[in-house]
């Protein structure tokens, strides 16, 4: 995959502005955003004026959202108070509280076994952490965070919960304190062997409308097809860096494309989400249950944009990403800053509600910190997984995210990748997906399976047509470099990129159902065969054995299916 920054290119990146971008971003964030308010309402209704002064076509709706807004925490250990905070989706305790006993467990793990005690842990509220403790029997738990506490979601559930998904909601109260105090209750859990406690938890849960605004650019020659360009913009705050930085570089995209009269091939649909800090993605995952088809049949890429722009955000080569779609933005990254773009795997978060209609996703942050020896940011790459990179800043889901936070011409920087990526995006002839790169990424999953599940469970088949997928894409990308594609061809060869995508992206990356959300948890790449270490820790020839060896049978079927679909689609590509 080539990428040559075109006169086009050019000119839509030297008509992006950094003045523009911090008015846009001190409008959006000069009041604190939380999911359903009245604040969040006036940025959307900011946002949509700038949309439509500039001519484009709006919608502003409103939709059921399950939300969750902390609002009171009160800690007393041994009679002395501990400033606090809770939770969104956090068991709400109501004025009574919880008395118990503390106990302090370093890091959690499967084994841990703390019936009815209140848990004092490192790190930061996690749904993951949180499980974890719920497993163990804890009545409660305190997380001590850096200088600053955290705000978090601590619910397991992606969007509105179902019947059956409710049930993953915690069913403990959770607090959050700073360093300073943990290490002063540490040393008292030290000096006792009895630490009394008492906790207070009140958090506001229930529906509540929340707003959804989408625009749209209009291609001239595919205007069914489209690139989604997204972001929330709730806040955690007054979220200056998260989300206003990111709201103001989709606005600053729509005006230098809109004002440059640059014209696209296909539609670039922009969407600002609520319900992403306090529903865990109430507002994208409505919309793809609501739009599933269109975006299974028409998005040919999701652009994500949070926490851009920040203060000493100089990191950009770690951004997320699709294997098949990493070239695509790292040609840009490097061609725009220099720095050479490794990338990361999505983890499970970000409005990345779009993985069952199978859409390519590219970037969620761009620009993170360089990864340091404090503790916010060991702290915080514990969560984000970087290598160099070490997070969004200290001030991450802080009431410190104001907007003295962000750089200007960081910021400018970053608007100018996306603006680039999307333009083209839009306007490339073939879809810029590497199609070889993801199936590379599976063929490694299932080696690695294969060889962990031995004889207990026949993988030969799944491998042999991932390899056969394998050297069909191989050769597709080798042609494709060869020729200058007719409209008819390009448009005949996008479909089946597409067709490949809506096989391959729920094989990587979903658990379920297609049409369902899987829980909010990381899970490794082709999740259906994930539980393989379950059957390799069985006892041989046990029950549990053969009932692992059932189940996974059938995710295998399945696995194997969607391979052979795969290449029905590859072998049709081979014939360019």
């Amino acid at each position: 995959m080539k990428v040559e920054l075109s006169q086009e290119h050019r000119q839509l990146i030297d008509a992006v502005s950094g003045e523009r971008l911090m008015e846009f971003t001190a409008q959006l964030s000069k009041e604190i955003r939380l999911s359903g308010s009245l604040e969040e309402l006036r940025a959307f209704e900011y946002a949509k004026e700038v949309l439509d002064n500039l001519g484009l076509e709006t919608t502003l709706s409103f939709h059921d959202g399950f939300i969750s807004l902390p609002i009171e925490a009160d800690l007393r250990i041994a009679d002395e108070s501990i400033p606090c905070i809770t939770h969104s989706m956090s068991v709400s305790t109501g004025e009574a509280g919880l008395d118990g006993e503390l106990v302090y467990i370093k890091e959690l793990d499967r084994t841990l076994t703390v019936a009815g005690k209140i848990v004092l842990t490192e790190g930061i509220a996690t749904p993951g952490a949180v499980q974890l403790l719920e497993n163990g029997g804890a009545a409660g738990a305190i997380f001590i965070n850096g200088a600053l506490t955290h705000e978090m979601t601590v619910s397991r559930v992606w969007g509105n919960p179902t019947p059956e998904t409710k049930k993953q909601f915690p069913f403990i109260p959770v607090l959050s304190i700073v360093q300073e105090e943990g290490e002063r209750i540490k040393a008292k859990l030290e000096q006792s062997n009895a630490c009394p406690v008492w906790l207070k938890t009140i958090v506001d849960t229930g529906w509540r409308k929340i707003p959804t605004l989408a625009a749209e650019i209009k291609g001239v020659q595919e205007p069914e097809k489209f690139v989604l360009f997204s972001g929330h913009i709730d806040s955690w705050h007054y979220g200056a860096m998260d989300n206003g930085g990111a709201n103001a570089t989709m606005l600053e995209v729509a005006r230098v494309i809109q004002e440059q009269q640059l014209s696209l091939k296909r539609s670039l649909r922009i969407a600002f989400w609520s319900g992403h800090s306090h529903g865990r993605y109430a507002g994208s995952t409505y919309y793809c249950d609501e739009n599933w088809e269109d975006m299974h049949e028409n998005c040919v890429l999701h652009v994500y944009a949070d926490s851009v722009g920040g203060k000493g955000a100089t990191i950009l080569g770690e951004s997320n990403c699709m294997a098949e779609t990493k070239d695509f933005g790292g040609l840009f990254v490097e061609a725009l800053t220099g720095e050479e773009f490794t990338g990361k795997r999505f983890g499970r978060g970000g409005d990345q509600s779009f993985w069952g209609p199978g859409v390519p996703a590219l970037f969620m942050g761009l620009s993170e910190q360089p990864i340091s020896d404090d503790l916010a940011s060991q702290t915080l790459v514990k969560l984000f997984g970087g290598i160099k990179s070490g997070g969004f800043g200290w001030w991450w889901h802080t009431t410190e995210d104001t907007l003295d936070k962000l750089d200007k011409d960081h910021l400018k920087r970053d608007c100018q990748v996306y603006a680039a990526v999307l333009y083209d995006a839009c306007t490339r002839k073939i879809l810029p997906l590497d199609q070889a790169a993801g199936v590379k990424e599976l063929k490694h999953a299932l080696t690695e399976y294969a060889e962990l599940a031995g004889d207990r469970l026949d993988l030969t088949v799944a491998l042999q047509r991932i390899d056969q997928l394998k050297d069909l894409m191989e050769k597709f990308n080798e042609t494709m470099e060869l020729r200058d594609w007719t409209e008819y061809e390009a448009k005949e060869i996008n479909g089946y990129l597409l067709a490949l995508s809506h096989k391959l992206i729920p094989l990587n990356y979903v658990n379920g159902d297609v049409h369902e959300h899987d829980l909010a948890m990381n899970q490794p790449p082709l999740p259906l065969l994930k539980d393989i270490a379950a059957l390799a820790a069985a006892v041989p020839e046990s029950s549990e054995e053969k009932e692992w060896q059932t189940v996974l049978k059938r995710r295998l079927n399945k696995v194997e299916y969607q391979l052979l679909l795969a290449i029905r689609s590859a072998e049709e590509l081979a014939r360019y």
